[in-house]
């Protein structure tokens, strides 16, 4: 409902596609708890991680990629991620930053909890670090092939869900820690900068690079607001992009296999690649005179055949509201590096506890 506000012709088309996506995800999901059932006889995940242990390595490994598959598709991991890029550019911009922030992050959540506590005892890391680096990889080279904003965007969270997922494979408690803590900086970080991406749409009428410019003149809050966001996400120090991408490659390299040193390069790969599509959108859209041939600067001409490279609308006046929100998230970000010391150390505290999950001897005593 929320992506099809407005009723457009291309909002009610992927609004049809998220309910396809959904509906597939929701029935493998639905199934794979079915199973589950139908072998251990509970579906309590305490008594679940007990009795899976027990059954033929066959068996688990079907209930667990079921699992896997069903909350990829929320998560959207390469390579069912193909839904996400086409389906958040054109909702609303309020609601692609809440979709931003949250929807994806559920399904990594899922993802940890099936992980850590269901199938601890059934290692399937070797190739959640193949999708992790596939889904960081293909992920960012599809923002650098983009022309619209909200595009760009969309295709940076599904590269940087990879982190998330690479963090979840190593498997250590570092690990876990640093991927709880990459998701809290990744859902303030996403959803601010989907929100400056939205009030770059109403001063400008368009949120294609080939279209905007001048805008460090006409909006230079904006063009900090903007700004700030788009280079924590890009992972540099000494923001929350940078304490999170490091506290990942740090625990890569504890265990140190060949496979982990090859993600850790194509980690710092994504990270650039990230920072470089954020920061030619923000040249171009910003620093760029406003002298009507922007469409034609042979700088960016290798982007006109990008999708909705050429939308253009009306432009509108700014709400203070949205403003002082977009504003906020700022500070948010920045605190999350100020505060990023107490903060990691919840996080790590909260990985060391995921890897210890509740017993049935801790249910009995009236743990929930």
């Amino acid at each position: 409902m929320l992506i099809t506000l407005g009723s457009t012709e291309s909002r009610i088309r992927t609004g049809a596609v998220y309910i396809v996506v959904s509906l597939v995800s929701s029935i493998l999901f639905l199934a794979a708890i079915a199973m589950i059932y139908g072998a251990v006889g509970t579906v309590n995940m305490a008594q679940v991680a007990e009795r899976v242990a027990q059954l033929p390595q066959e068996t688990q490994l079907v209930l667990h990629l079921m699992l896997l598959i069903a909350f990829g598709i929320k998560a959207a991991i390469f390579p069912v991620s193909f839904w996400l890029p086409d389906s958040y550019p054109t909702a609303p911009a309020p609601v692609t930053a809440v979709f931003a922030g949250l929807l994806t992050k559920v399904g990594v959540y899922a993802l940890i909890r099936t992980e850590t506590q269901l199938f601890a005892s059934s290692d399937v890391n070797t190739l959640l670090l193949v999708v992790a680096l596939a889904t960081m990889v293909v992920g960012v080279l599809g923002a650098v092939a983009q022309a619209e904003l909200k595009r760009i965007l969309s295709f940076t969270l599904v590269s940087h869900v990879g982190y998330m997922i690479f963090g979840l494979a190593i498997a250590t408690e570092d690990a876990i820690g640093a991927t709880v803590y990459y998701i809290v900086h990744h859902i303030v970080v996403q959803t601010t900068l989907f929100l400056a991406v939205g009030l770059i749409e109403r001063k400008a009428g368009s949120t294609s690079i080939l279209r905007v410019s001048g805008l460090m003149k006409a909006a230079p809050v904006l063009a900090v607001l903007y700004f700030v966001p788009a280079i924590n996400l890009g992972g540099l120090p000494p923001f929350s992009g940078f304490i999170g991408k490091v506290a990942l490659f740090e625990a890569a390299a504890g265990v140190g296999t060949p496979l982990m040193i090859v993600l850790i390069f194509g980690g710092i790969l994504t990270s650039l690649l990230t920072l470089y599509a954020l920061m030619r959108a923000w040249n171009l859209a910003f620093w760029r005179e406003d002298d009507g041939v922007a469409e034609n600067d042979g700088r960016i001409e290798y982007l006109g055949n990008a999708p909705a490279a050429d939308d253009q609308g009306e432009t509108r006046e700014i709400p203070a509201i949205m403003t002082y929100a977009t504003a906020g998230m700022v500070a948010v970000t920045v605190a999350l590096t100020v505060f990023a010391g107490p903060l990691y150390a919840l996080c790590d505290r909260i990985g060391a506890g995921l890897l210890q999950p509740v017993t049935l001897e801790q249910i009995d005593e009236g743990a929930p």
